[in-house]
């Protein structure tokens, strides 16, 4: 169903960058588009934030979304790229496949092994899972997280994967905000828990987010790179 239009949370959550607390003066897509592909969803989730927060993180989305498909289709070179906002970008901006062809390295049977810039990919993914709390829950989370982990779901052991894409499994622990977005769907579909991951564009980008024992937010991109995120 299509998010409610009308939300009925605490007013002292409304009204702020929800990166840093600050007053906001634009609307930040979350996630950015640079990570979907053309045609875009309706109805992309958009959450308040103020001009530097947003502006700060354009480039470091830019260089996820060409470091994953690069890993992905094993090449920087843009003609080998299947995404064709990606093979525009690395085309316009060669010094960008430049520095992710530098940090990949063959392992001892010749296997390329892409090593991101964890700090930028990191940066984005906090982001990400701060916007997706927010969004859902109406929940600010701007300390830093007790955890934060990153990794290729295939590397994922069964019991990890079972756990990543099901944390919660049965009813709500934890009720969501009373009038936030997940409340309100709750509310509208007679459920009170479905298996929580909301997909923003088939293939390309899905997130869940909860509060059992702490807030968290779980994100897939690509169904390749899985991220989970942990507020105490």
């Amino acid at each position: 169903m299509n998010d409610p239009r009308k939300l009925f949370v605490d007013e002292r959550l409304q009204g702020i960058c929800v990166y840093c607390g600050t007053v906001p003066n634009t609307r930040d897509h979350c996630p950015s588009k640079v990570l979907l592909d053309v045609p875009y969803p309706e109805n992309l989730p958009v959450v308040e934030a103020c001009a530097t927060c947003n502006h700060s993180f354009s480039l470091d989305e830019q260089y996820l979304a060409c470091f994953l498909e690069c890993a992905m289709c094993g090449s920087t070179k843009p003609d080998a790229l299947q995404r064709k906002s990606i093979q525009r970008i690395l085309k316009e901006t060669p010094h960008l496949a430049a520095e992710i062809q530098s940090r990949m390295t063959l392992n001892e049977d010749g296997i390329k092994v892409w090593h991101p810039d964890m700090e930028r990919v990191t940066k984005v993914l906090l982001k990400l899972a701060r916007g997706h709390l927010h969004y859902e829950l109406s929940v600010q989370e701007r300390d830093s997280p007790a955890s934060i982990e990153v990794f290729p779901l295939a590397l994922l052991e069964p019991e990890q994967r079972n756990f990543f894409e099901c944390p919660d499994p049965g009813p709500l622990d934890v009720w969501p905000e009373l009038g936030s977005r997940a409340f309100l769907r709750a509310c509208a579909s007679g459920e009170l828990f479905d298996d929580g991951w909301r997909c923003v564009q088939e293939g390309r980008y899905r997130y869940l987010v909860g509060q059992s024992d702490g807030n968290y937010a779980h994100i897939v991109i690509g169904e390749y790179l899985g991220c989970r995120v942990v507020w105490n």
